[in-house]
């Protein structure tokens, strides 16, 4: 069991536990440092924050992830340390979330038009207050019995060039890099191997201001990691890591805390920040 975990979905996005449940989980297994990383929104930030005011052993970064786009595939971008009060952030990230609700609104249609009939109140109840994605929708598909695992509703339908695949608007990823930025936030590329030639991308993305890379993920190979590992040193990089939770299937699903992630990962972020003199404390 790692003692960080610096890539954690909540219920403000698309994952299953609250802000304030994940931070009582990683105090209560012995997480030292973590980040809540959610997709286009910083709402869980802020109770988070507050809760951990009860676990002055657990340091908990404020975070975002970023959806972006390019051909032929998606690159995510963590924003640590970010000023989660910024206005143009705050706009930015309500605009993609904006876009997550009419993408689902349209994966619901094409599901519908292959005899898959889901309701949209229903993908809302899950959803609750979080921003509505892919994943509130394969949950509504696992319960009318059109599927029999989540990981089958991406593969089959609701995944990248699959039947009922719905673009959104999303920025570029060196748009989102400069967003984090302005946002006096620290960009990490996310999960790096959902990109074809991660290397272009870093080198691209370091240009903008990139400061690290994802590199001790989830399910990723010891080979993998080391070639990620490697990557970032040529480039001069932090490797950071995440279990990438979510909650939704337990049974198969890398727990928190799951990721071997080094302690390292999390000094050499904070230390930046410091450095760069950004927000480190909570509200």
């Amino acid at each position: 069991m790692s003692k960080v975990d610096l890539h954690i979905h909540s219920t403000v996005s698309d994952g299953r536990l609250t802000p304030a449940e994940i931070v009582n989980k990683s105090a209560e297994i012995g997480l030292t440092t973590i980040a809540i990383a959610d997709h286009d929104s910083s709402d869980g930030i802020v109770p988070a924050l507050i809760t951990a005011k009860a676990y002055p052993q657990l340091k908990v970064i404020p975070c975002v992830e970023i959806s972006t786009d390019v051909p032929n595939g998606e690159v995510h971008v963590l924003g640590y340390f970010i000023d989660y009060t910024d206005h143009k952030l705050a706009a930015a990230l309500s605009r993609m979330r904006n876009s997550r609700r009419k993408r689902a609104l349209g994966m619901i249609a094409k599901l519908g038009n292959l005899g898959m009939h889901i309701d949209w109140g229903r993908v809302q109840e899950i959803a609750g207050s979080g921003s509505i994605g892919r994943p509130h929708i394969a949950q509504a598909l696992l319960e009318k019995g059109y599927i029999a695992t989540l990981k089958e509703a991406f593969t089959e339908y609701i995944g990248r060039d699959r039947p009922a695949y719905v673009e959104r608007a999303k920025m570029t990823p060196v748009e989102a890099v400069e967003l984090i930025l302005q946002a006096n936030g620290l960009p990490v590329l996310a999960h790096p191997f959902t990109v074809n030639d991660p290397e272009t991308m870093v080198i691209e993305l370091k240009a903008a201001g990139l400061v690290g890379i994802e590199a001790y993920y989830k399910d990723y190979t010891v080979d993998e990691i080391n070639e990620l590992v490697n990557l970032a040193d040529r480039h001069n990089l932090i490797a950071t890591g995440g279990s990438d939770y979510h909650g939704l299937d337990t049974s198969t699903e890398t727990m928190i805390g799951g990721a071997d992630v080094p302690i390292e990962s999390a000094e050499q972020l904070i230390a930046l920040a410091e450095q760069r003199a950004l927000k480190l404390a909570g509200p």
